[in-house]
């Protein structure tokens, strides 16, 4: 009987993608230009409520305000609605999913049952302490690891 091998599966991965730079885009538009440069979002995805998702998130954290998944949803609803969207996306398990994606990124954090913009801080300082200087280096290192172990067969 063979033996059972237990699935690759990753702790932790990232997806980071090159765009052209940001020239007289809507906010809506660089939103979304954040979420396919660091895989929230697959190009050519129409389903993109994680883009209004992070969008009302942004909004808050200018009012420091924190959100359930309720009101984000609310406030989805609406930003949706006032740009002429079609409402897909918008179910509360869907919209718990975004929150989700977007904690793993270190972008958004839980506080009991409510969901902020990381400590309230700038998205860019987010993405370069969260992303780069810890993500990113714990994988390029474990990586690096790989590489040398084959190099050293």
């Amino acid at each position: 009987m063979p033996k059972t091998i237990s699935k690759d599966m990753p702790l932790s991965e990232i997806t980071l993608r090159r765009y052209e730079k940001p020239y007289n885009m809507s906010k809506r538009d660089l939103i979304r230009k954040v979420c396919l440069s660091t895989g929230l979002l697959q190009p050519g995805d129409s389903r993109d409520v994680v883009v209004d998702v992070f969008h009302v998130l942004l909004d808050a954290k200018g009012k420091k305000v924190f959100m359930n998944s309720d009101k984000v949803r609310e406030e989805v609803i609406n930003l949706r609605k006032r740009n002429n969207m079609a409402l897909n996306g918008i179910a509360s398990s869907n919209i718990r999913r975004q929150l989700k994606r977007l904690r793993d990124l270190f972008l958004v954090e839980k506080v009991k049952n409510d969901y902020r913009i990381t400590e309230f801080d700038e998205i860019h300082n987010l993405f370069e302490q969260k992303v780069e200087e810890y993500l990113i280096k714990n994988i390029v290192s474990r990586v690096k690891e790989y590489f040398q172990a084959v190099k050293d067969l």
